[in-house]
């Protein structure tokens, strides 16, 4: 464990998330991984760390400063660690989400000492769990000015090798309807709550979800009832039903023109938000943005879920997501990633950033 991270491991991106994905990080235990990290950044970059967060940062006077970003953490381990590898594909927890992308952060940290841009790279903590311990969130929070210098940010979650540009903005909300308890034998007594609850599915079925395109990408908005709970006992009439309800919109909309569209969809119900996040406007016409889409060409899409690319955007860092892993394998037991796609992914940043 002691000599994981050679000198040979970090100058190769394939070995090095081996080496990352060997290390055990389920959020909240990242302390060893950090450690790692910390020790092998190179001298040239300015290094501080909050927790288990490391910031390390090239102070080379260029016109722009960029992010590369990833986290250390994972989910839970499912009899999926350490790492297997099997032809092109390598196995493990943390494997596609995201300790590939993270090593390709940390291999150009160590192996790319005159980046065109000067460049930000930030290996932070606690991603997978409650938003209140994210890494990246308390950064922004204690030390916005390490951030808000950048001119651009690459958040390196898995894209299958894809330019992914935004992201949507989420909002759940609990619609609520009230009623009367009674005995289930003289039901005429009470008034079911659960039963007044069809007008609020019903909206949810006849519901036509809206899609904008912003910077060529296409954002397809959702709204759908992801949990309902209501009854007391099996012969009592209910006093109150809840349906919870999840929307996901496209990042022209705020947050609070996401929570008045909600509340005008379920008009005249009794409607609680009780967790929102904004959504991230590609911002593709930034030119280190550019660049990027020319270092891979291939068109950007819209990144069709919430990640961390909008805590930048709350910066005003437009940003965009792209990583070797396959977003549809996150969190699975199988987990894993193409071994190609790490070497494409390391190949395609280091052009971007290349002089």
């Amino acid at each position: 464990m002691d000599d994981m991270l050679t000198r040979d491991v970090l100058a190769d991106p394939v070995a090095l998330t081996r080496a990352l994905v060997d290390i055990e990080s389920v959020s909240g235990n990242e302390a060893e991984i950090a450690d790692r990290v910390q020790e092998v950044l190179p001298e040239w970059l300015r290094t501080e760390r909050f927790g288990n967060t490391i910031v390390a940062r090239t102070e080379l006077g260029r016109p722009q400063r960029v992010v590369l970003a990833g986290h250390l953490d994972t989910v839970p381990l499912h009899d999926n660690w350490p790492s297997t590898v099997e032809g092109n594909l390598m196995h493990g927890c943390g494997t596609s989400d995201m300790k590939s992308g993270t090593a390709i952060a940390l291999h150009l940290a160590v192996t790319e000492p005159e980046p065109r841009h000067d460049v930000t790279y930030v290996f932070y903590e606690c991603e997978e769990v409650d938003s209140a311990l994210n890494g990246l969130k308390i950064l922004a929070d204690v030390r916005p000015e390490l951030l808000t210098d950048a001119s651009f940010a690459v958040l390196l979650e898995p894209t299958h090798g894809l330019v992914e540009a935004g992201c949507q903005g989420t909002l759940r909300a609990l619609v609520r309807t009230s009623g009367k308890r009674a005995h289930s034998a003289r039901s005429w007594l009470g008034d079911n709550a659960i039963h007044k609850a069809a007008p609020v599915l019903q909206s949810l079925q006849r519901y036509r979800e809206r899609i904008v395109t912003i910077d060529g990408c296409e954002f397809h908005e959702g709204l759908n009832a992801v949990r309902i709970s209501g009854g007391v006992a099996g012969n009592v009439i209910p006093d109150e039903c809840v349906v919870e309800v999840n929307f996901r919109f496209a990042p022209d909309r705020s947050e609070a023109d996401a929570q008045d569209h909600v509340r005008e969809v379920f008009e005249g119900f009794d409607v609680e938000v009780v967790d929102s996040a904004p959504g991230a406007l590609p911002g593709l016409d930034e030119p280190p943005a550019q660049d990027f889409l020319a270092a891979i060409g291939r068109p950007p899409r819209a990144k069709l879920g919430w990640t961390d690319v909008a805590r930048f955007a709350t910066l005003g860092i437009p940003g965009l997501n792209y990583g070797p892993g396959d977003p549809n394998l996150a969190h699975k037991q199988d987990e894993h990633v193409e071994i190609d796609k790490i070497v494409e992914g390391a190949a395609v940043v280091r052009r971007w950033l290349s002089r």
